[in-house]
């Protein structure tokens, strides 16, 4: 004889919540030059107000004594005039090492530290690179978050950075 038991199953079947992602792919050009610096590269996001919403990332020559380094960052003019000189460096989760040439990689999810949570909105990401001996170049690549389908972006700069590519994901 089988006795049916009634089972309540709570949470089991709860949906998950999915924070929406944003990667971001930087192309460090291998330059033909004399004396070549690694560059500074700053990566923030932007509202159409020009204000920054979100510093992602800031990478300069944090193995100078003294922070020495600190002292170029500077030369990447919009980023430090829209929010740079507010911060106070090494800022955690956001500076780090200048990058060797090649492809560099840097995801952030939506509520986590630096993204943190952007309202709804259309957005710009925003690239600059500068380099000792060396130029300077901005990048932008315009995107709505949170995405409601998976969106990319790219752009291509012409001395300090090469392709920049944006990759959005609910």
């Amino acid at each position: 004889m089988r006795t049916l038991i009634p089972v309540a199953v709570t949470g089991l079947m709860v949906g998950q919540v999915q924070a929406a992602d944003l990667a971001v792919r930087i192309e460090i050009p291998r330059l033909n030059v004399a004396e070549y610096h690694r560059p500074y590269v700053a990566v923030w996001v932007e509202g159409p107000d020009q204000k920054v919403a979100a510093n992602l990332a800031v990478w300069y020559d944090v193995k100078l004594k003294n922070d020495e380094g600190t002292k170029w960052l500077k030369d990447l003019r919009q980023w430090w005039r829209r929010s740079g000189r507010e911060l106070t460096m090494p800022a955690d989760g956001i500076s780090g090492a200048t990058r060797p040439v090649g492809e560099h990689q840097i995801v952030f999810s939506d509520g986590k530290a630096p993204l943190g949570k952007l309202a709804e909105g259309k957005y710009e990401l925003v690239v600059e690179a500068a380099r000792e001996v060396g130029g300077r170049e901005l990048l932008r690549i315009p995107f709505q978050w949170p995405p409601r389908a998976p969106e990319k972006g790219e752009v291509r700069g012409q001395h300090e950075l090469g392709r920049v590519a944006l990759e959005t994901k609910p």
